[in-house]
């Protein structure tokens, strides 16, 4: 069996019959299923839906010259006016310095009914874009609410790394979705399956004499594959909560692993980690960059190269790179790094601060190795095989008493062993250019939490509402108040509060002070007064205990999701508050007791009333035990999450006059 048709193994070969659904169309013309098509029932919301979308990619010799043929063709019924940015159509493609891509054979057309109104050559333009990219634009005539809007073109490539696979997903649900392609047989590819959806057809074939080169003796063999996929739902990115959507989106995905040329010769695009590694030891960008030992050893403080126990000695000099260097908001790690002239110059890029971090945590007698890692908006780098292009971050690991340390000098606030949200992203590749690289988990801070403790009372005789409150916010939360407070003056801050806590009174922040003996680098400790004045002369009093809301809105709205659920580390909220009844009423109703938890234990949620002789006693607490949650606890969540913002919006105590 050849590498290929083993690839289509591993991936689960099998073929459906995909019956009663759109799975081939004329262009230029609509068949039966086409013209009666009216609503999408599957997706109600949608404000369009593609019917038909298929790619045809093949190989060609177009003026002596091997070019991979895309061809495209689609066509989408537009459902209602919030559907009309459909109809603006843009074709990128890649213009090199040697060579480039071209989009011809444009045609496309309007159909309302049976007129058609066709996209004149005259309105489709050419526009620049940057230096290496342009795009072919039009915009379809006549749309109206019911048109449907199809186009086809060509773009020819001579990019043989530019047969990339078919994207079935995207904002818009689609009916089906086809991808076909016939590849010669000395051209191989990884492929991959991305995303939730399943392949409702996955055909491959083999072809005779489907590819002529001039000057060969006889004709190549091609693979002819065919991937489907019937009734896929919109991609949808208006929540919170996730990785980047490349991660998710379902699509197939093709990688050129090697080719092997007429002339007999074989070249592999796809490389071993141990070729990775060798060339990575040597590399004038990163390998070495890493032999700076010398030169820190001259440049740094000669503290930092005293006896002193391995952990203090190690947070010493992140704290001297941290301070030492601005970071210039460049994640470049594969190109111009420069560790001497960063240094000198007190400025650089991840990997050139991160780099330098690793040169003088080695200098001082330590151990330590680069992390190559993605980012959670740059999506999750390929574990099957290297691709360097996945990496786009640069950290440092060093090993103390059994314990892994990772760390990024480039964010002043962030303490020794904590990384930035940016880098939460499930693993790196550690470059242990001695034992081999391996993968690492990459697991946040666990206690990451907002508390606030305190008490309210009523002054009936001066109509005056006041309350005093303990915050206390650990990990991350902690980290981000501080560059809060680093940014703002104190007024600024306070103020900033009085607006968050002011729904119908306006509250004032009548004392603030900060804690310094129980706060530290993970770990931020406030007490405030508040002040507001109320109206006690009802029978009746409404009081709404949670002055401090941590969701004011469910960031879960979606019928459906089919990514994970990633909060990037653990979090807990508490709130804890004792009520002073005034004298002269009574407590006549109490908000309802509410205990809720996930089914795996993993989240939970508790809401308390409880009434004493003089005070009322509520507490809240939310925990959310893991970092990542499959797309299975969607449901559970979205309830948990309606159920604490209704608690903290409509959990009203009654007080009767006696």
């Amino acid at each position: 069996m050849n590498l290929k048709l083993l690839l289509l193994t591993l991936m689960g070969c099998y073929c459906f019959i995909v019956s009663g659904q759109n799975t081939t169309s004329e262009f230029g013309k609509l068949n039966a299923f086409e013209r009666s098509f009216v609503s999408y029932d599957k997706d109600t919301t949608a404000n369009a839906v593609v019917l038909f979308e298929k790619g045809n990619d093949h190989f060609e010799v177009v003026n002596n010259r091997i070019q991979v043929i895309k061809k495209y063709h689609i066509k989408i019924k537009i459902l209602d006016s919030e559907g009309y940015d459909q109809a603006t159509i843009s074709i990128p493609y890649y213009k090199g310095d040697q060579a480039h891509e071209k989009v011809q054979r444009i045609k496309a057309v309007t159909h309302n009914g049976e007129v058609k109104h066709w996209v004149q050559e005259a309105k489709i333009f050419n526009k620049d874009v940057n230096k290496y990219w342009s795009e072919r634009t039009f915009t379809f005539p006549a749309v109206e609410e019911g048109s449907i809007i199809e186009y086809q073109y060509e773009l020819l490539s001579p990019f043989f790394f530019n047969l990339t696979g078919w994207t079935f997903q995207s904002e818009i649900p689609k009916v089906y979705s086809e991808y076909y392609a016939e590849i010669p047989g000395n051209y191989t590819y990884n492929r991959s399956l991305v995303g939730a959806l399943k392949l409702d057809v996955n055909e491959s074939s083999l072809k005779k004499r489907c590819f002529f080169l001039p000057g060969t003796a006889s004709d190549a063999d091609c693979e002819v594959v065919r991937y489907a996929i019937k009734d896929i739902p919109a991609f949808k990115e208006e929540e919170e909560y996730m990785l980047a959507a490349s991660n998710y989106i379902s699509k197939i995905e093709f990688e050129m692993s090697e080719h092997q040329s007429v002339r007999g010769g074989v070249k592999k695009f796809t490389k071993s980690w141990k070729d990775v590694d060798r060339e990575f030891k040597a590399d004038r960008d990163i390998g070495r960059q890493l032999s700076k030992k010398s030169f820190f050893e001259k440049s740094a403080p000669a503290e930092l190269f005293t006896e002193m126990d391995t952990l203090t000695k190690a947070k010493k000099v992140y704290d001297f790179i941290q301070s030492h260097f601005s970071w210039n908001k460049k994640f470049s790690i594969h190109n111009d790094s420069r560790v001497k002239s960063a240094f000198e110059n007190q400025v650089g890029s991840v990997g050139e601060i991160n780099l330098s971090l690793v040169n003088l945590l080695n200098a001082s007698g330590l151990k330590a190795d680069i992390v190559l890692m993605s980012t959670r908006k740059n999506g999750l780098p390929k574990k099957s095989h290297p691709v360097m292009s996945d990496f786009n971050y640069l950290i440092a690991k060093i090993d103390i008493d059994g314990t892994s340390y990772l760390l990024d000098a480039t964010d002043k606030e962030m303490p020794f062993g904590i990384l930035p949200y940016r880098c939460l992203n499930y693993y790196g590749r550690v470059m242990d250019f001695k034992k081999g690289s391996y993968w690492i988990n990459i697991l946040p801070e666990k206690d990451n939490s907002r508390t606030m403790r305190g008490r309210i009372n009523i002054d009936r005789e001066n109509q005056l509402i006041t309350g005093e409150f303990n915050s206390i916010e650990t990990g991350y939360y902690a980290i981000s108040k501080y560059k809060v407070l680093e940014k703002v003056t104190e007024d600024s801050y306070l103020s900033e509060i009085e607006e968050s806590l002011s729904d119908s009174e306006e509250v004032s922040v009548a004392e603030y002070s900060q804690n310094e003996k129980n706060s530290d680098e993970k770990k931020i400790s406030e007490r405030f007064k508040f002040e507001w004045e109320g109206s006690f002369d009802s029978d009746i009093l409404y009081i709404n205990p949670f002055m401090v809301r941590y969701f004011k809105n469910n960031p879960f709205v979606l019928e459906e999701r089919n990514y994970p659920i990633d909060f990037g580390h653990p979090r807990k909220f508490k709130y804890q508050v004792a009520i002073q009844i005034p004298e002269g009423y009574k407590v006549a109703s109490l908000p309802e007791k509410k205990v809720i938890a996930l089914a795996d234990k993993s989240g939970d949620l508790q809401f308390l009333c409880t009434a004493q002789e003089q005070y009322i006693s509520v507490f809240f607490n939310l925990g959310l035990k893991k970092a990542h949650y499959s797309p299975d606890h969607y449901e559970a969540l979205k309830e948990l999450f309606r159920i604490a913002v209704d608690v903290q919006k409509n959990s009203l105590i009654s007080l009767e006059k006696i």
